[in-house]
This record gives C-alpha cells, structure tokens and sequence, in this order.
C-alpha cells in the first residue's frame, strides 16, 4: 500500500527532502507540506512543474497548527519532519503529536539526502542560528580565492516566493536581487558574497543548482542556513559553534549531528564570550567530535565612524533570524552601542508597528533591540514605520546588508560590519589546506 506523508518544514529542507527522497518514489504519496518558523509561508502550493507528475495538481502548503486535523482528515500515515534549529525536546513534543494519531514520525539521515558534488565542496554550518556562518563562508571564500581557484557559493534555500520563478536562482550582480524579488533576509545572506565578486546559487531545485555550479566552480562552497546538516557531500565539514549559547550544541536539532561530523570546529565569538563559556563548548566538542580540529575565532566587530556613536540616543538594529528563533537577545549592533558609549540604547518595542509588533510578541526574549524583518513588503513597511516612531539620535543597524538600501530611514544611520578573525593558532587558513 502507499503511504500517505506529511513533511513538516520551513520552506527549505522540506522540499529538498521531498525532491530527493519522496519524489517519484511509488512507496509514498505526499498528500501536504506544513510551514512554521518563516511568516507567510503557508497557504501556497508546491506546483506540479517541481512535483512531478505524480501531482497533478501540486501539493498545498498548510500552517503548522493544522498537523493534527490533516493527519485525521487524510490518514495520514507518516509524518517526516524537515525543518531545523528546533530544541530537541519540541522534536519530540511534535512527534508525539504525530503519533498520538497514528502516523510514524520520522527523522530522515544526514546523509540520507545529501547529493555528491564532482567538485570540492566545503560546508559552512553551525549548531545555532546566528553562529557565524556568514563571515566564516566569506573568509573560506578569501582562503580559496586566494590560491587561484573560482569559487561559487551554493546558499541553503530561501524561497519564500513564486516557488516556479525561484527553481535556479543566480546571484552575481545587485540587478539579480531585484530580478528575484529577494527579501531582506535573503539579501542580508547574498548581498556580502557578491559585494566580494563571488556569484551565489540558491533555489529549489538543488540538484540543477549542483549542476550549474559545477559549471563554473573549482570548488563550491555550502553556506549552511539555520543549524541545517549539508544538501551536498563535504570534502571539509566546518561547524559554528556560539559560546554565548554554550550547551546549545547539546540541545538543538540538529545542530548536534552537525557538531559530531564536525572536521573543523569553530568556537567563535570568544572575544565577548566568558572564558568557562568557551571551556564549556570545548569540552563538548571534545567529547562528542573527537576528530575534529578546534579553533577559535572572533566575529569582529567593525563600524565605519564609531565616534558619532558616544553620547547618543541609539536605536540598535539587529539581523532578524538571529533574534527570532535564534534565540539571541542581542548581536553585534549591541555591542558596538555598548562599546562606543552611547548615552542610551532606545527600545524598540514601544513604538513597534503591525508585524513587527507580532515579531515582539512571538518572540517575547528579544531585548531593547529591534530585529530587521522583511519577509514581505508589508514587513518592510512596517519595519520603516517602526524606526520613523523611534525617538533616537541613531540608528545603528548590523545587518549583513546595507539596510538603508531597503529601507527608508529618515534620521542618521551607521552601520556595523563583522568580520571573521583568527583568534591564537592554528588559523583557519593553515587547518582548512590541511584538511582539503
């Protein structure tokens, strides 16, 4: 008999392990995708184009909250959950769900669905959101570009719009983001890469994404989204880990399995972190990723004029998944405020508008910082009302992008930059030739 399936995700890993896995596979039809983490998400169809034509009519995309009465309603038989940087115990608290209701829950193998590059890959992945991902893929992308060799840069998915126009997405140029109607969230992770002159693959589809890569890469890099395990096969495994979070290595899904395959393990942040903080993870990582090499790395903080900072009233911007379900209270935006003596840092939650109100709420350990959400044009406006209503001297905005390119900001801004630096030896440089 065929199996009736549920995938649970995210708009990403969701329905690379649908294309990889269940897609033309007689043993299961999936009769729905469920959406949580991203907002509006949901209430689209995974279209027959990317399904195949064992879908005629696509695949809905229902909000999570829906699970329960979709497993009644179709009898479902299982239930593959597909999306990441969730505590291990919600895993559960959701297969229980599942299983309460007679579906089998599943959680599919790292390397289950992971595709085989012709090319040298090196994955750029972490244990939390928010690790470090970002700049580490751009120094990795300098160490190899360094030697002569033509790097591209493969993003895990971000697809939040018309699923048929985001199959191939090619980013090498700022025309590319307006092409492909980018978010600021999917701007913030291109937008650094191409400032480099290094051209970024994202999409659906990523077996024809491996394909065009391949074309014109030596080596491709995986920039890992969330705490996500790799799509493709790594030469080279290296994993982000937050002493700020220290035991969240241990507890999150499934940042774990990516810390056990680790083979460089990055303990970044040590610069602000505590030293029985970085000790914590350290031992953590010995203990459960014996063969990895260790290495410490600051995320360097880096702001263009920090003295127009001291004294000022500052309303500090922060990037939004790193608030969100990252779980960070603050980011670099806060601590340059700190470091450069601003006279007070404005909360943003007073005078938060419409979805960013919602962001507030949903996520209630936020700080006196406001995250820089743009997961749609009302988002974006709101995101604008939000820093108009603010009474500040400053904005201060650390997001990857340049945010004033997005966002109409009528008051003074200054942007804080980060920055991958070594902290002590070995350095990145001299374990990543090792190792490839």
């Amino acid at each position: 008999m065929v199996e009736k399936v549920i995938i649970m995700g995210a708009a990403g890993r969701d329905f690379h392990n649908f294309n990889v896995y269940f897609k033309g596979n007689p043993r299961y039809h999936v009769v729905a995708f469920t959406a949580a983490q991203i907002p509006d998400i949901d209430d689209r169809l995974y279209p027959q184009e990317l399904a195949g034509e064992d879908y005629p009519d696509g695949i809905p995309i229902y909000p999570e909250e829906q699970l329960v009465s979709l497993i009644r309603k179709h009898n479902i038989d299982l239930v593959a959950f597909s999306y990441s940087d969730v505590p291990h115990e919600e895993v559960m608290h959701k297969g229980s769900l599942a299983m309460s209701e007679g579906a089998d829950f599943i959680l599919m193998g790292a390397t289950y669905t992971m595709l085989r590059p012709a090319k040298p890959t090196v994955a750029v992945c972490a244990v939390r959101t928010g690790c470090g991902k970002s700049q580490t893929t751009r120094k990795v992308a300098e160490i190899l570009t360094e030697y002569g060799h033509r790097v591209v840069v493969v993003r895990h998915p971000m697809p939040y719009g018309d699923l048929k126009k985001q199959v191939v997405q090619r980013f090498s140029n700022y025309k590319d983001f307006e092409k492909h109607q980018c978010t600021i969230e999917e701007r913030e992770e291109f937008e650094p890469l191409v400032d480099l002159g290094i051209t970024v693959y994202a999409g659906v589809d990523y077996g024809m994404i491996l394909k065009a890569a391949e074309k014109e890469a030596d080596v491709i890099i995986w920039d890992g989204g969330n705490n996500d395990t790799p799509f493709y096969y790594p030469n080279v495994h290296i994993v982000l880990f937050d002493p700020h979070r220290a035991g969240h290595e241990l507890r999150y899904y499934p940042g774990e399995t990516n810390m056990i395959m680790a083979d460089i393990a990055i303990i970044n942040k040590v610069d602000t972190a505590q030293p029985h903080q970085v000790e914590t993870v350290r031992k953590n990582i010995a203990a459960h990723a014996p063969k990895a090499d260790i290495l410490l790395a600051e995320s360097q903080v880096l702001v263009s004029d920090p003295k127009r900072i001291e004294g000022k009233r500052v309303l500090v911007v922060e990037d939004g998944p790193t608030l969100t379900h990252g779980e960070m209270p603050f980011g670099a935006g806060m601590i340059a405020a700190r470091t450069y003596r601003a006279a007070k840092i404005i909360d943003p939650r007073i005078y938060a508008k419409g979805t960013i109100k919602e962001a507030f709420d949903r996520y209630p350990h936020i700080g006196k910082v406001l995250p820089a959400m743009g997961y749609s044009q009302q988002q974006i406006r709101d995101l604008e009302q939000t820093i108009d209503a603010s009474d500040c001297d400053l904005v201060l905005f650390a997001t990857p992008i340049q945010l004033t390119r997005i966002v109409s900001i009528n008051m003074p801004t200054i942007r804080v930059r980060y920055e991958y630096k070594d902290h002590g030896t070995p350095a990145l440089k001299e374990v990543l030739l090792k190792r490839l």
